[in-house]
């Protein structure tokens, strides 16, 4: 039962959020946009989403191989597509995170560095998008001249900055080790650090990982195209990567809700229709529930359920 409550007030949350956008757009201005829909626009949103897909895979493979984990192309694409599903079904924008843990440990690399591999690599993508996020200012208060708005990406781009940077910190902190719940996150940090810093990893987990986030904007862009939407690629990119910030706090089911209702609010700061707001995140949301549902494809196909369960039971005690 308790279990449950976790999932029940995920469910909530997404859906008071929904209510409170759907509450605030433009119904009509919506159908007259869904009704020049262009599927050419869609098309091309899609293939992007499925580059992210493998270049989220090329990512983690670096991050393994950096926490001296085994991690073959191949592997890495299916298990992050596989990851990706399951990101979408579970009640959470993190619940594929664990899949893949679990998964990557039971292929033989073990649990230490496949929690390594995974949170690592979940890591840098934020760290990556802070520093994106915080870079951009300049451009997004020209762009956003509402205070509030103003003070929210300060607040976002800068604290999850010195979030990363205390994370990073905790390998300095050797104290920390005589502790089982900390030692972990000590072992984390200075594993962080030198794959950040080192010149063959670090420059380019960084640079895919720019490459990861700008293709979220265009897929948004795409998207708004798609149905007509007044949005400039320029302003995809300083609206919807902070929004992508917003939406990876575990508080909703998949992130619905919160993006919806974290992007609408940007289009407004913006001057842009927040109806129009309403239908990139929405698309944009469809694109990635149609990538996960290849990866649902993949894990099907895959076996891996089964290969878990013979593992399991000869793993088991004779």
């Amino acid at each position: 039962m308790r279990r449950l409550v976790p999932i029940a007030v995920k469910l909530v949350v997404s859906g008071a959020l929904l209510y409170f956008v759907v509450s605030r757009v433009n119904f009509a201005m919506i159908g007259n946009r869904l009704d020049r829909i262009e599927p050419g626009w869609i098309a091309a949103a899609m293939a992007i989403a499925l580059l992210h897909a493998g270049l989220v895979a090329i990512r983690w493979r670096w991050v393994a191989l950096g926490c001296g984990a085994t991690l073959p192309p191949r592997q890495a694409l299916r298990l992050s597509l596989i990851g990706g599903f399951f990101n979408q079904v579970l009640p959470s924008t993190v619940g594929g995170d664990a899949v893949r843990i679990w998964l990557l440990a039971r292929s033989g690399t073990g649990w230490s560095k496949a929690s390594y591999s995974v949170l690592l690599d979940r890591f840098f993508g934020l760290l990556v998008l802070a520093a994106a996020v915080t870079a951009g200012l300049p451009w997004s208060f020209s762009l956003i001249q509402n205070p509030i708005g103003r003070v929210a990406l300060l607040v976002i781009g800068l604290g999850s900055m010195a979030g990363g940077a205390a994370f990073l910190a905790l390998g300095q902190w050797r104290w920390l080790e005589n502790w089982r719940l900390t030692r972990h996150l000590v072992t984390m940090a200075e594993l962080a650090r030198q794959i950040l810093f080192s010149r063959g990893s670090g420059p380019a987990i960084i640079g895919v990982s720019l490459l990861i986030h700008a293709l979220i904007a265009a897929i948004a862009w795409n998207m708004a195209r798609a149905v007509a939407a007044p949005l400039e690629f320029v302003h995809a990119f300083l609206l919807v990567l902070p929004v992508m910030l917003i939406a990876s706090i575990p508080i909703s089911i998949a992130g619905w809700g919160v993006r919806e209702t974290a992007l609408v609010l940007a289009f407004s700061y913006a001057g842009l229709p927040e109806s129009d707001g309403l239908i990139v995140s929405l698309l944009l949301g469809a694109a990635m529930l149609a990538v996960g549902l290849v990866g649902g494809i993949v894990w099907l196909a895959s076996g891996e359920k089964l290969k878990s369960a013979a593992a399991s039971r000869s793993d088991a005690p004779g």
